[in-house]
C-alpha cells in the first residue's frame, strides 16, 4: 500500500513540475510557437536585353511576395487598402526586408528562358498584424519631416530600436547595381544611405554610410520600386541622429 502512495506522489510532483516549467515558460518562447509557415513560388520568363541573373532575382522576389500574399494575416490586415495594388506591394516588401523568419529557397530550377523559384519563410502573425495596421494609419497623414528623397532613393521611415540601432526602410526609385553605382560617381553617392550622429551639445560624434543596392536575396542589384532595411549601429554617447540622401 505504502508503493501505491509514493507512486501517486510522484506522479503529482511530476504533474506540478510540469506545470510550473508551462506557466513559466518565456514570453518570446510563446511568440515563437505561434510562428506560422507561409510558402510561394514564381515562374518567369526573360527576354533580351534581361540577364540570367536579373530573371533569378525576379522569381525570388516575386515568390516571396506571392508566399506573404497567401498568408491569412495579411489578407485580413489589408481589407481596407486591398483595391490598392501598389500598397500592397508595398506592404509585402516591407514585411519581407524585417519580418520574415528562415526564409529558404526550397527549390529552383530553369528551362530555356525560363526560371522557376519556390520559397519558404515563417512569420509571427502578431507581428505583421501591428507593423501593418501601423503603416496603414500612418499612410493616412502626412509623413513626418526628415524623410529624404534624390533621384535614386527614397526614405520611407526610420525608427530606433531598443537594441542600439536605428533601422532605415528605403525604395529604389532607379535600378542600382554595383556597375552603375561603381562607375557613375553622382549615382554611386546618390545611392548611399546616409546617418550623422550627434552628442548631447549637437556636436557631430560619428558618420556612416550603407550602399543601398543589395536585396534580401543578397544578390548586389535593387530594380526600381524594391524596398530595402538597414539597421546602423548607434554610438553610445549619441543623443541624436539625422538620415539622409546625397543631393
Amino acid at each position: 500500500m505504502s508503493c501505491v502512495k509514493h507512486t501517486c506522489n510522484f506522479i503529482w510532483l511530476r504533474l506540478i513540475l510540469v506545470s510550473g516549467l508551462v506557466l513559466f515558460l518565456p514570453q518570446g518562447s510563446w511568440a515563437q510557437s505561434n510562428k506560422i509557415e507561409i510558402v510561394g513560388d514564381y515562374r518567369y520568363a526573360y527576354h533580351d536585353p534581361e540577364s540570367h541573373v536579373e530573371a533569378k532575382n525576379i522569381a525570388y522576389t516575386e515568390a516571396i511576395r506571392l508566399a506573404i500574399y497567401s498568408s491569412r494575416v495579411f489578407s485580413e490586415s489589408t481589407v481596407r487598402v486591398v483595391e490598392d495594388a501598389q500598397v500592397l506591394r508595398d506592404l509585402a516588401q516591407k514585411i519581407a526586408s524585417g519580418y520574415l523568419k528562415d526564409l529558404q529557397v526550397v527549390e529552383q530550377s530553369e528551362k530555356g528562358r525560363t526560371v522557376y523559384c519556390k520559397v519558404r519563410a515563417y512569420l509571427i502573425p502578431d507581428e505583421v498584424k501591428t507593423f501593418i495596421e501601423r503603416e496603414i494609419n500612418r499612410g493616412q497623414v502626412k509623413e513626418p519631416s526628415g524623410l529624404d528623397q534624390n533621384r535614386s532613393l527614397q526614405i520611407l521611415s526610420v525608427q530606433e530600436g531598443k537594441d542600439g540601432t536605428v533601422a532605415v526602410v528605403y525604395k529604389a526609385l532607379k535600378r542600382l547595381d554595383w556597375l552603375a553605382t561603381a562607375y557613375d560617381g553622382s549615382l554611386r553617392e546618390s545611392a548611399n544611405v546616409m546617418i550623422d550622429f550627434y552628442d548631447d551639445q549637437g556636436i557631430l560624434v560619428s558618420s556612416d554610410r550603407y550602399p543601398a543596392r543589395k536585396t534580401s536575396a543578397g544578390d548586389d542589384v535593387m530594380n526600381p520600386g524594391e524596398i530595402g532595411l538597414h539597421k546602423f549601429s548607434k554610438p553610445q554617447n549619441a543623443r541624436s541622429y539625422r538620415v539622409w540622401l546625397v543631393k
